[in-house]
């Protein structure tokens, strides 16, 4: 540890690496330092002169302690280590004056501010402000954005952090934004007055300071104090991005992100975040019995009826797995179908999925390896609408000097790409070495195992990560919802139960009991429908795409009639003369758990051996193509969503519009 350095602080001596800035040495000592420009994840701007300390021996003003490393710092004139004051009378007038200085014009609107009671401004202004202002001139006036649907503006009350500047020209790769004029007339804003065209551009709402940039579909709905918070986890992409869950009521009133520096860090995409009107919208309250062609309401022991006269006597009796199932109901399923003598599967698209080769449809890298990755290899994926905040990681690495490699469709995923090309015969001649991030556009194809096994080998002593844009499948191959045959075999039976699989057609003729959500495609094939709560509002557990087990917890409950998934098969079991074994969630998981112990490991990524696959054919001259054509609406919450029909009609009206020219 000598290349620690000792530093003092507000009197105690800490060793700390003299690669840090003093604003993170304080941290490290216990010690906040108020800031409103400085953020970890974006480089700095030393613009808001909040965080200034005291350097004992140094200039006779405070400095900025964000901008500043230890290394900086000189010993003392007898070689004792360099003091820094952080609560001196210095320093308690300088951020005082500062925070004055910012008050000049910021408007006094709080009682109508979207950001009162989680507002930095109003808790540091609190905390280590004046309560008076020499200033007597107007307040200036600055007019308001059109950013789009996602985040409403007020820039009369921006302080020129800049952090949003800087998070959509780092962190999502988008130019939109900047800092024109100087003084009186600096001011944010777009440029030709575009609005923001990236999958992640909601994150500058968490991170405005003030109430300059807030959400324009939770605008005016709830206060802060007013709501309860759980931490759940994401599933409209299989990254797993860990979030928090606000509801008032019943209802939930928005997403925000929670941190996990394995996973998502501090972000989450557009569609995590605003998704929430559709969990409201097409929900399936009520079972549901086809008779004469028309569905009609029914109670839950009249449904359970029809589905277990008619699984009695079915010959041929299949399960599918959708894509938002807990593995607590995938398992409970497996457990109902299989002990009737029938199939379940869960990979939809046909994937070349290896049961029991968690190396091959896992892989071996860990998301946060991407960040020191220096060669990342792209085979047939779209990182940027499959995970995008797993793109903004791909940004980083690429920003720090990694290159990208491309093989597959191209697409502009926000940095530059080495493309391949997209024959998918050219995966044998990749060189090994750094990571393969492998999509399902190379594996959901007749010769998706042959790429696979190919794919595998050219990685050689590099790692491999399997990207999953569904949030149940890597838990659903982990309790083996596999069958021989895969997803033909599993459509071609005579009864189906259609476990929220709404992106499949069931083939005329067999009699389909869904149980899921929404009201949509799968509903509408069904013969008998089993309403089921959605993700806020149920417990369950989903592995990511990086094979670790993480917990979704209960932020609100199910409407109407509608019950948890697990209880549902359970019930089901029941009316069969058939029970499965639990009568509860914990015994369900203890059942789970004990048959397959890696799914006990919570919020750990368990080592994958990478075995090699057979290619059981050849690869064809077929181009790789990209799955998922709209961003927006890739499943039933999402397609229940307003918001997220906006927005997808807007990102199609942008790409038809012609190229405006700078003149």
């Amino acid at each position: 540890m000598s290349d620690l350095r000792t530093i003092v602080i507000d009197g105690n001596a800490v060793e700390v690496d003299p690669r840090l800035t003093l604003i993170q040495a304080c941290e490290e000592a216990g010690i906040e330092i108020p800031r409103f420009c400085y953020h970890e994840r974006l480089s700095i701007a030393g613009n808001c002169r909040m965080c200034l300390v005291e350097i004992v021996g140094g200039p006779p003003k405070p400095a900025a302690s964000c901008a500043m490393q230890v290394k900086d710092l000189r010993p003392g004139k007898d070689g004792e280590p360099p003091e820094v004051r952080t609560n001196s009378p210095m320093v308690k007038k300088a951020r005082e004056g500062v925070m004055e200085f910012l008050l000049i014009n910021h408007p006094l609107d709080c009682p109508i501010c979207d950001q009162g009671g989680e507002c930095d401004l109003q808790d540091q202004a609190m905390a280590y402000g004046v309560d008076f202002s020499r200033y007597r001139e107007p307040k200036r006036a600055v007019v308001d954005l059109d950013l789009g649907p996602l985040v409403e503006t007020h820039m009369t009350r921006c302080i020129s952090c800049t952090r949003c500047v800087r998070f959509t020209t780092e962190v999502a790769g988008i130019t939109q934004m900047g800092q024109t004029g100087r003084g009186e007339d600096a001011e944010i804003t777009s440029y030709l007055g575009e609005t923001l065209d990236s999958e992640l551009q909601g994150n500058i709402i968490d991170l405005c300071p003030v109430g300059a940039l807030v959400s324009k579909p939770y605008a005016f709905t709830a206060r802060p104090w007013e709501l309860t918070k759980t931490e759940s986890v994401d599933v409209m992409d299989g990254l797993g991005s860990n979030i928090r869950v606000d509801t008032k009521g019943r209802e939930v009133m928005r997403f925000l992100p929670v941190n996990h520096d394995g996973v998502n860090e501090e972000w989450i995409s557009d569609k995590t975040r605003f998704v929430w009107d559709g969990l409201r919208r097409q929900r399936l309250d009520k079972p549901y019995i086809r008779q004469g062609g028309r569905l009609r309401p029914a109670t839950w022991p009249e449904a359970l009826a029809v589905v277990a006269e008619r699984m009695k006597g079915a010959a041929q009796l299949s399960g599918i797995v959708g894509d938002l199932a807990p593995v607590e109901a995938v398992f409970a399923l497996k457990q109902l179908i299989e002990g009737q003598g029938g199939i379940v599967e869960c990979r939809t698209l046909g994937e070349a999925l290896i049961p029991g080769n968690r190396g091959a449809y896992v892989g071996d890298a860990r998301i946060e390896e991407l960040d020191d990755a220096d060669r990342i290899v792209l085979i047939g994926t779209n990182p940027r609408t499959e995970a995008p905040v797993l793109n903004a990681r791909i940004r980083k690495a690429w920003l720090r000097g990694a290159t990208v490699e491309r093989l597959g469709m191209a697409a502009d995923l926000g940095y530059d790409v080495e493309e391949r090309g997209d024959d998918p015969r050219e995966v044998s001649k990749l060189d090994g070495g750094g990571v393969f991030v492998i999509g399902m556009g190379a594996l959901a194809r007749p010769d998706g195992k042959a790429i696979l096994a190919a794919a595998l080998e050219a990685a050689g002593d590099g790692k491999v990560l399997i990207l999953h844009h569904s949030a149940a499948r890597v838990g659903a191959m982990d309790v083996g919802a596999t069958c021989e045959g895969g997803i033909e075999a599993a459509l071609g039976a005579q009864v189906v139960w259609n476990l929220g699989a709404d992106e499949i057609d069931v083939p005329p003729g067999a009699f389909v009991i869904y149980q899921g959500s929404h009201g949509d495609r799968g509903a509408h094939r069904a013969d008998v429908i089993l309403p089921a709560a959605a993700y806020t509002e149920e417990n369950g557990l989903f592995v990511n795409t990086e094979g670790r087990p993480q917990l979704a917890f209960r932020a609100s409950f199910p409407p109407g009639d509608a019950k948890e998934n697990w209880a549902i098969l359970r019930a089901a079991s029941g009316e069969m003369g058939e029970v499965l074994p639990y009568d509860s969630l914990p015994q369900l998981r203890q059942a789970l758990v004990k048959a397959h112990p890696v799914l006990g490991r919570v919020n750990e990524v368990t080592e994958s051996v990478r075995a090699p696959v057979e290619p059981g054919g050849e690869v064809t001259d077929v181009r790789l193509v990209n799955l998922i054509a709209d961003f927006y609406m890739t499943n039933p919450i999402a397609r229940a969503s307003e918001v997220m029909a906006e927005l997808s009609a807007n990102r199609k009206a942008r790409r038809e519009a012609p190229p405006i020219a700078a003149e």
